[in-house]
C-alpha cells in the first residue's frame, strides 16, 4: 500500500545499461523514442532492472522531449503528454522504449487516475522520467511532429532557445575598455554596473574569456543568450547602452569558424551604421590615439603629429579616420613597436594635407596598421611626397625629385649658397635659374655643387646686383 514511507524512482534496465555503455563508447547512437504507462494490475510496483516489459501496459506514445536536465547534465529528462481524450486508467508504472522496441528504463510513481472526456472529466497530463546517464552525447530523440503534443513550457523553452540562438542579442549596459576580474560589482567605462546588469567583456588577456556576462557580487556567469557555442556564433551583434567611451556603440563578433565557449578566442570589433562614424573628436596638438578613437573621425586644426593606438589594444579590422582642417596638416605615425604601411607596402609616416582625410586600418596578425584609403593612400604615398610651398619639392615613385626655391638678392660679382628643401640622395641632374626682377638679368650657376644638398648661385655681372629670383632643379 502506498504511504508516507513509499519510495518512487527510475532506473535503467539491464538492456538499457548495456546500450548506454555502447553509446558512451561511440559504438551506437541510442534512439529513445517512446514512453509507456501502466496500472501494474493495481499493485504497488517496484522497478526491477531485469524487467523487459511493464507489468500491465495501458498506453504507449512517442516522447515529447528528451534532453539533459539544465541543472545536472548527467540526468536525462524524458517527457510525454497524454491528451485529454485518452485515459480511463490508473498510472502506477512508467517505462521508456528505444527504436528497437526494448524497455531501457522503468519507474514507479504515485498512483494517478487519468480520466477521459467521456467520463465527464478530462485533462491533458504531462509525465516525466528522470534517469542518470554518464553522457548524453550519443542519445538522440526521434520525434514525429504529427503525433507529439507540445506543452506550454515546451513552446516557451523552444521560443526562448530560438531567440537566444539569434545573432542579434539584447543590449548590454556597458562594455569593458580594459581587462577586468570577472567577479564582484565594479566600475566599467566610468559607470558602476549593478548586480544583474549585462556587460560586454571584450578586453580580457585570455580572449576566450570574452563574451556577454551578468554582473554578480560573486563570480560572474555568462548571460543565458550567450552561454554556449550554439548561441555564440560568428557575426553575433550587441549594442552598448551607456559608458564614458562606448555609450551607444554597436559591436560585432568577428571570430570565424566553430566556437567552443571558454576555449575559442572571441574578438569583438566596433561597427557603425553604413556611411557614418562612431563619433568625432577634435584635437589641437600632438596626440597619441587610444582604442576609444576606433571608428571615429579624428580631426586636427593645426600642424600636429598623431600616433595611432598600439595595435595590441585594438581588434584587427579596426578603422580610424584622421582629418586636417584650418592649417598645418597632420603627420600620422605608428605607436612604438608597430608598423605603418600603405597599399603599396611603403612605410610611413604619412602626411595628411589640410582639407583631406585618411583612413587607417588595423591589420590582421602582427602589430601593423595600413593607410587604407585607395587613391588617397596613393596621394599621400611617400613616393609622391611633396611640400607645396615657395621652397618646396615633389617626389615620384621612380626616384625622380623636383625642387624649387627662392634665391635672395646677389651683389655684383657675388654668390649665395642655397640649401635644397631636401637633399638629393644621388645629386641633381639639372638646375635652371629664374630671372631676377633686377637690373642685371639672370644669375649664373657655379660650375660645381657644394653637395647633393646645396647649390651655389653667382651673379655673372661684375657691376650690377640682382634682386630676388627663383630656381628649379631635378635630381635623383
Amino acid at each position: 500500500m502506498i504511504d508516507a514511507n513509499s519510495q518512487f524512482f527510475c532506473m535503467l534496465t539491464a538492456v538499457g545499461e548495456a546500450k548506454q555503455v555502447k553509446a558512451d563508447a561511440g559504438l551506437i547512437t541510442w534512439k529513445i523514442t517512446h514512453m509507456a504507462v501502466g496500472d501494474a494490475n493495481n499493485t504497488d510496483p517496484i522497478p526491477d532492472r531485469l524487467q523487459k516489459a511493464l507489468i500491465n501496459e495501458r498506453l504507449r506514445r512517442p516522447l515529447n522531449t528528451l534532453g539533459p536536465d539544465p541543472a545536472n547534465p548527467a540526468i536525462l529528462v524524458a517527457e510525454q503528454v497524454i491528451p485529454a481524450d485518452e485515459g480511463g486508467f490508473w498510472i502506477r508504472e512508467m517505462g521508456l522504449f528505444d527504436s528497437d522496441g526494448d524497455l531501457v528504463a522503468v519507474a514507479n510513481c504515485a498512483p494517478s487516475y487519468k480520466p477521459k472526456m467521456s467520463q465527464g472529466s478530462g485533462r491533458t497530463q504531462t509525465l516525466r522520467m528522470n534517469f542518470v546517464v554518464k553522457s548524453s552525447t550519443n542519445v538522440v530523440l526521434l520525434v514525429d511532429p504529427s503525433v507529439v503534443l507540445a506543452t506550454r513550457k515546451f513552446v516557451e523553452d523552444s521560443v526562448l532557445n530560438a531567440v537566444n540562438a539569434l545573432d542579434y542579442k539584447a543590449s548590454v549596459l556597458v562594455a569593458t575598455t580594459a581587462p577586468i576580474v570577472l567577479a564582484g560589482v565594479q566600475t566599467i567605462d566610468g559607470l558602476v554596473a549593478p548586480a544583474g546588469s549585462r556587460v560586454l567583456v571584450k578586453n580580457q588577456a585570455k580572449a576566450a574569456e570574452n563574451g556577454l556576462y551578468l554582473v554578480s557580487a560573486e563570480s560572474w556567469v555568462r548571460t543565458v543568450d550567450a552561454d554556449n557555442g550554439t548561441k555564440v556564433t560568428p557575426g553575433m551583434q550587441v549594442i552598448v547602452e551607456r559608458g564614458a567611451v562606448h555609450a551607444d556603440t554597436f559591436w560585432l563578433l568577428e571570430t570565424d569558424g566553430v566556437i567552443i565557449l571558454g576555449t575559442t578566442s572571441l574578438t569583438f570589433v566596433q561597427r557603425g551604421s553604413q556611411g557614418s562614424y562612431a563619433g568625432q573628436t577634435n584635437y589641437t596638438g600632438n596626440t597619441a590615439l587610444t582604442a576609444a578613437d576606433v571608428g571615429k573621425l579624428v580631426n586636427f586644426a593645426q600642424l600636429s603629429t598623431v600616433a595611432l593606438p598600439p595595435a595590441s589594444s585594438v581588434a584587427a579590422g579596426s578603422l580610424i579616420t584622421i582629418g586636417s582642417s584650418l592649417s598645418g596638416g597632420v603627420w600620422v605615425v605608428a605607436a612604438a613597436g608597430d608598423t605603418l604601411t600603405n597599399t603599396l607596402t611603403e612605410p610611413g609616416p604619412f602626411f595628411i594635407q589640410v582639407g583631406s582625410l585618411g583612413r587607417f586600418r588595423r591589420l590582421l596578425g602582427g602589430s601593423g596598421w595600413s593607410f587604407d584609403d585607395g587613391d588617397a593612400s596613393l596621394k599621400y604615398s611617400p613616393g609622391f611626397a611633396a611640400r607645396l610651398e615657395g621652397n618646396g619639392y615633389q617626389k615620384f615613385p621612380s626616384g625622380l625629385i623636383e625642387q624649387w626655391g627662392v634665391v635672395p638678392p646677389i651683389p655684383a660679382g657675388g654668390s649665395v649658397l642655397i640649401n635644397y628643401p631636401i637633399k638629393f640622395p644621388n645629386g641633381p641632374l639639372a638646375i635652371v635659374p629664374g630671372a631676377g626682377a633686377s637690373q642685371a638679368g639672370s644669375p649664373g650657376i657655379n660650375s660645381y655643387n657644394e653637395s647633393a644638398g646645396q647649390v651655389r648661385f653667382w651673379n655673372a655681372s661684375l657691376t650690377t646686383g640682382t634682386q630676388a629670383s627663383t630656381y628649379f632643379a631635378k635630381g635623383i
